[in-house]
């Protein structure tokens, strides 16, 4: 209670310092409590996770990419709050009047000021009793704690010193003495496929040819299976993260939910970063802007040499409103075929599935080509999602061709970043678990294929790549 206070108390004193009218400032911190509720239930709702303190980064995201975020609030909620608070601003402003008519300009910001100092004291003072989050289960701690002091305990921890989680990374113990020969290394390609997930398992209704690809180099794998990543419908970076540092969410803390936002630019020992000690040259390749997340700025201190973004795709195919798959993957190639002495570990980070599925349209020759079953209205997505998968498909296939074409030896770890978000769709034919989908491929061991069916979190999936696909433990 005290935190709570204590933070609508600073926010007072910070609207009565720019508003200078005391009912209007109330109104607006109230206003203001509103916007993080609704925020919060439309997360809860797409996502089965509420606001948390790292997601205030995306406010500003939301207005530089509102594709991404806007679809899923809802357009009838942002357009209503914002037309009721301009009403409401009109009013305020017109109807009740400022307060240093009777006080002197610094009386009042004296009175804020003091107001501020109380509600800031009072929220530190509070955060002492909070129940301390060793797991920082946001459902659990939002509903012990409340919204407010949720956010502010989490904030209080993103301060804290991470040289102990940096030091706890696997790759910062890896080994480089026994360096082998560069000629003796393979070429890796890592596909982070887009909200991939074999969609057969759960929807007998799409035809099994959409991933024959997939099923052939499955076929022909070292390992594949199931893995667990540490995202539902979006947060792609928690997968990413987990995939290159091999950080559990549990060793991560607080820094699970956004590791970009502080933690990965200080500096982390990643699959990338261990590659390249070996001599690989390494290279991300994701076909957005370089801004979004900060990748242009972060990947290259994970390790990266390259880091290459939207610029480099003026003229490449969209499938959807994203760069296609299919275009990923004949760029890719052209890395793989150049006349090169160093090894190339390439990771791809696809985004034409990437949602709001329901923003597109599909025909009836769509659902003939990939439903062998019909679908209940209403699920038109999985249909838009399905297309987009035959895609990822003909990526997989071409990378396979790409890589048997070397001399150097290959090997592909594909996995999926998390499950898509269909909401209909999970409602009227079953929801999507979370798992996705891996597979490890390497091109000149096809005949000795283990095929064994594992799943793994995807913390190891990047050390087990090592060792199953270049013959070195992590």
């Amino acid at each position: 209670m005290a935190v709570h206070t204590g933070i609508w108390t600073l926010a007072f004193a910070l609207e009565i310092a720019l508003f200078r009218r005391p009912y209007f400032a109330a109104g607006n911190v109230l206003a203001l409590q509103c916007v993080f509720i609704i925020v919060n239930n439309a997360k809860y709702h797409s996502l089965h996770e509420p606001f948390v303190y790292p997601d205030f980064t995306f406010f500003s995201d939301a207005i530089k990419h509102p594709r991404l975020y806007l679809p899923f609030l809802g357009w009838m909620a942002p357009l209503a709050a914002a037309a009721g608070y301009g009403l409401a601003l009109w009013a305020g402003l017109k109807y009740e009047p400022a307060v240093d008519a009777q006080l002197s300009t610094w009386a009042l910001m004296a009175h804020a000021a003091v107001l501020a100092l109380l509600g800031w004291a009072l929220a530190k003072a509070g955060a002492r009793g909070l129940p301390p989050s060793s797991a920082f289960d946001a459902v659990q701690d939002i509903r012990q704690l409340g919204l407010a002091a949720s956010l502010w305990q989490y904030a209080i921890a993103e301060r804290a010193d991470t040289q102990s989680i940096r030091d706890a990374a696997p790759f910062a113990q890896a080994s480089t003495q026994a360096r082998p020969d560069l000629e003796d290394l393979p070429d890796i390609v890592v596909v982070q496929s887009e909200s991939f997930f074999d969609a057969r398992r759960l929807y007998p209704q799409i035809r099994p040819e959409v991933l024959a690809n997939f099923d052939l180099l499955r076929s022909e794998s070292l390992q594949h299976g199931q893995v667990q990543v540490e995202a539902w419908g979006a947060n792609t970076i928690r997968t990413e993260f987990g995939f290159l540092s091999g950080l559990s969410a549990k060793q991560l803390g607080v820094h699970r939910f956004h590791p970009y936002r502080k933690l990965a630019g200080q500096g982390v020992a990643t699959l990338a970063s261990y590659l390249r000690s070996l001599g690989y040259r390494t290279i991300c390749v994701h076909p957005y802007h370089g801004q979004f997340y900060d990748r242009d700025v972060i990947l290259p201190k994970l390790g990266f040499d390259e880091f290459i973004d939207i610029a480099a795709f003026h003229d490449a195919k969209r499938d959807g409103p994203y760069v296609g798959d299919i275009a990923l993957a004949d760029y890719v190639k052209t890395f793989l075929e150049k006349e090169r002495e160093q090894p190339l570990y390439v990771h791809v980070i696809t985004m034409e599935n990437h949602g709001p599925l329901h923003f597109e349209q599909v025909s009836a020759q769509d659902i003939e080509a990939l439903m062998r079953a019909p679908l209940p209205k209403g699920c038109e997505d999985l249909v838009a999602y399905t297309r987009h998968l035959c895609n990822a498909d003909t990526m997989f296939g071409r990378l396979r061709a790409s890589l048997l074409s070397q001399k150097r030896p290959g090997t592909l770890c594909i996995f999926g970043d998390h499950v898509p978000i269909m909401a209909k769709v999970y409602k009227q034919l079953g929801k999507a678990p979370g798992d996705t989908d891996y597979l490890l491929w390497k091109s000149d061991a096809r005949e000795q294929a283990v095929h064994n069916n594992v799943t793994l979190s995807i913390t190891k999936l990047a050390s087990v790549s090592l060792e199953l696909g270049i013959g070195l433990r992590s």
